[in-house]
């Protein structure tokens, strides 16, 4: 089998938090709908929601996707 190596990609991410104005900002940002249960996000894949504290990731072609805490954490660095 062949192995890969992703791609060294910056990306733009902002995290999803329980402060109202904040979060309101991020919502606005990736044009999603803030809602009782977290921020509703339409992606290539369908309506995707983004809880409290997900990270949510502008891709390198303009789509936006909640990403988990852990997942970011072990997949992206600040630069």
């Amino acid at each position: 089998m062949t192995q890969f190596r992703k791609k060294p990609v910056i990306i733009e991410a902002k995290q999803y938090t329980r402060n109202g104005l904040e979060a309101e900002k991020v919502a606005e940002w990736c044009g999603g709908t803030q809602t009782d249960n977290g921020c509703e996000i339409t992606t290539l894949e369908g309506v995707m929601l983004a809880d409290y504290g997900d990270w949510i990731i502008k891709s390198v072609k303009g789509e936006f996707y909640p990403c988990k805490p852990d997942i970011f954490e072990a997949t992206y660095e600040a630069v």
